[in-house]
């Protein structure tokens, strides 16, 4: 799952963005990102709102027992939809955000907030287009293998990154690789984390699977296709227009569509839901 922003300090440039509804004039072309004059192009545009889902047609996840963060790899549907989620950070691609954009596709991005100094106006641009800004750690670690002060600085400083940055602290928490310990789910609900979300399907994009097939899609369950409430896990990778338009088809010609994550799940859990 592993595949580094402007020279204003954040807080002044969210707060000139609000202020005049533009991103500020940044040297963005120089850090590997859009040119100014396309981030200013997306900022002006409002940010994209996904329909909720009809009631009943879903379960809400449920709360731990023990009121950590729950992981969830899932969500119960009768709803043919798939919730696309996609990490990481290291790679930009201007047709991707026009994508998401004119076809109106709900993704989540987990982030690795080291790459927000050379990709943070992207990830604004891809902001507006409608997909939230989750937690994936500060430098991709492997959790399991640090104390719970190492773990710490990578939860809680990659939230502490994406709200001064974004102007919105994540909820919701992607473990690199998946990996996680009891550990990690207390630091992450001292972070303000409220769930822990894995996946059930994986679009190898821009890659091979443990198989040794490029771009191969692969079930947890060892099945074929999708099924209700798949949270598939996608990655930003070089060629990452070309790929989301695949799964595009592949979502289409099994009569799926993908839906907003955050609209099905409960505000107790980092989502919009009732609940």
């Amino acid at each position: 799952m592993r595949g580094g922003f402007p020279l204003l300090s954040s807080a002044v440039a969210v707060a000139l963005a609000v202020a005049a509804g533009v991103w500020p004039s940044i040297r963005s072309a120089a850090l590997g990102g859009p040119d100014a004059a396309e981030v200013r192009a997306a900022a002006v545009i409002p940010d994209q709102d996904w329909t909720l889902p009809a009631k009943g047609s879903y379960t809400l996840p449920a709360a731990s027992a023990d009121g950590l963060p729950p992981v969830i790899t899932n969500i119960e549907t009768q709803d043919k939809v798939v919730f696309l989620t996609i990490d990481d950070g290291y790679e930009y691609d201007a047709e991707f955000v026009k994508i998401i954009r004119e076809r109106k596709v709900p993704i989540l991005t987990f982030l690795t907030t080291s790459y927000i100094p050379m990709h943070g106006p992207y990830f604004w641009a891809l902001k507006n287009a409608g997909s939230q800004m989750e937690n994936h750690t500060v430098n991709h670690a492997n959790l399991p293998g640090l104390d719970a002060e190492g773990q710490k600085k990578e939860i809680c400083g990659a939230s502490d990154a994406i709200e001064q940055q974004y102007a919105r602290r994540p909820a919701i928490f992607r473990p690199p690789f998946g990996a996680f310990n009891d550990t990690t789910k207390q630091v992450a609900k001292e972070c303000g984390l409220k769930s822990i979300i894995l996946w059930s399907a994986e679009y190898y994009n821009g890659t091979t699977s443990p198989q040794g097939v490029p771009d191969a899609f692969a079930r947890g369950d060892g099945g074929q296709g999708f099924k209700p409430g798949d949270i598939i896990l996608m990655h930003y990778r070089k060629g990452l227009a070309k790929q989301m338009t695949t799964m595009l088809g592949w979502i289409e010609e099994q009569g799926f569509k993908p839906a907003a994550l955050e609209n099905y799940l409960p505000v107790s859990l980092g989502g919009n839901a009732p609940g």
